[in-house]
């Protein structure tokens, strides 16, 4: 699916009457996940977007964070999310390829859009510039700064932000080991991109998913260093992304404990006034804000074959091995309520390669069978957005879950039995 197929236009979900449709989104509505399945029965994995936590995460970032949020589109670049975020207020967009540049103008044709990617095609640095009015770039080496001016015929209205390497820290992926300059090539960086360029920024990321706040001190610390040794005045810090979301396993401070140490540091470094502060977040953002619903086809002992996986929508769940919160949601059973006993659980993904699974544990009630749907949440960064379509899987089923939404009238559907919160109870809901 290329970016101008997914533009918001009516779908296919909506024409089918599988919910009351949303005016601005034309994506099916439902009031809960659970009332979703009953109605919809899919047989197909379904992405379920949560509007409300879109709106509540970005105004935490656009109401705390010292300085401008520019939103990571590649973390999720579905034109429901990045409407929603725009609707919330957000303005500013962090892109790292022409495909991004141009749903975001699409979009939104006002919005400040800045190309951090550190390595550009020519003809996307071009067509940035000329055709999309992109003037904000990023650079770790000299070849790339070159790049930019020729492709630009030396425009005298660029932004040049200086990519800085930073020390590995606890993050989750270490961005570090393949973009980054290290500080005395960024010394050089600046003074040269001060000479050729109208503003001139620096830029770092601490990693992804880092569960420690101190790590902005440190980024933060070095790039302190590089100003006062490069004695450019900057026009833009960058902070870069890094907020994390909480996952089973892997929890992280609140995100406002990551701008107070950001506050903290930022006040050391006795910035020009008129230098503004960035971020890029984009987990932090949106992982609350996805659902993903599939569905068992085969349980084998303690193995459980479901029609997503590692080429689809759960990576980080295959080759990170990351847990995610999960839920079942039973199909209707003659003999009522299911087990509250719970036990841990392998999923393999639906493709005919070995490597598609998921070892967990996930735990989930001892007598879950094919046929019973999974809800795995925390799922809005990065999943729908890295899907492949391997051995012919894949799935673009989205749907908004939306509380005040009013009921869906369909034909009377069988009992559902919940069992919420599976990760920690096995309390069980007769629908």
């Amino acid at each position: 699916m290329s970016y101008n197929d997914a533009l918001p236009l009516a779908g296919s979900q909506a024409e089918a009457g599988l919910g009351i449709e949303s005016q601005e989104t034309a994506l099916a509505r439902y009031a809960t996940v659970e009332d979703m399945v009953k109605n919809v029965r899919p047989a197909q994995p379904v992405h379920c977007l949560h509007p409300e936590n879109l709106d509540a995460n970005a105004a935490l970032f656009l109401k705390n964070f010292p300085g401008k949020a520019f939103y990571a589109v590649k973390v999720n670049p579905d034109p429901y999310v990045l409407q929603r975020l725009y609707a919330a207020g957000v303005r500013h967009f962090d892109v790292a390829s022409l495909a991004e540049v141009q749903l975001v103008r699409r979009l939104f044709p006002e919005a400040r859009t800045a190309f951090m990617h550190p390595v550009k095609s020519r003809e996307s640095i071009s067509m940035a510039y000329f055709d999309y009015g992109i003037r904000d770039f990023s650079v770790d080496t000299f070849e790339e700064l070159h790049k930019i001016l020729e492709e630009t015929k030396a425009a005298t209205d660029l932004a040049i932000h200086v990519r800085l390497a930073t020390p590995k820290t606890n993050a989750a992926f270490n961005l570090s080991e393949k973009f980054g300059a290290q500080p005395d090539d960024a010394v050089s960086l600046l003074r040269d991109a001060e000479k050729v360029a109208h503003k001139v920024g620096l830029c770092f990321h601490v990693g992804s998913q880092t569960s420690e706040p101190e790590s902005y001190a440190h980024a933060i610390q070095l790039a302190g260093e590089v100003i006062r040794k490069s004695g450019v005045a900057l026009d833009v810090l960058d902070v870069g992304g890094g907020f994390p979301a909480s996952y089973p396993g892997m929890e992280t401070p609140p995100v406002l404990e990551y701008f107070d140490v950001i506050k903290r540091e930022l006040a050391k470094l006795k910035l020009p006034k008129t230098c503004e502060v960035w971020s890029e977040p984009g987990r932090a953002i949106v992982a609350s804000a996805g659902t993903l619903v599939v569905r068992v086809e085969l349980r084998r002992g303690g193995d459980l074959y479901i029609n997503d996986g590692t080429y689809g929508s759960l990576f980080d769940a295959g080759w990170m091995k990351w847990l995610y919160p999960v839920q079942i949601i039973r199909r209707g059973r003659r003999n009522g309520k299911g087990s509250k006993n719970l036990q841990p659980f392998r999923f393999y993904g639906p493709s005919c390669d070995s490597v598609d699974v998921m070892n967990g544990p996930f735990m989930l009630p001892e007598d879950i069978c094919e046929g019973d749907w999974i809800a795995i949440s925390q799922m809005g960064a990065y999943g729908h957005a890295m899907q492949t379509r391997f051995n012919g899987f894949y799935s673009d089923h989205r749907v908004e879950i939306n509380p005040t939404a009013p009921p869906v009238t369909r034909r009377r559907a069988p009992k559902l039995t919940v069992v919420r919160n599976a990760t920690k109870s096995a309390e069980v809901v007769e629908q």
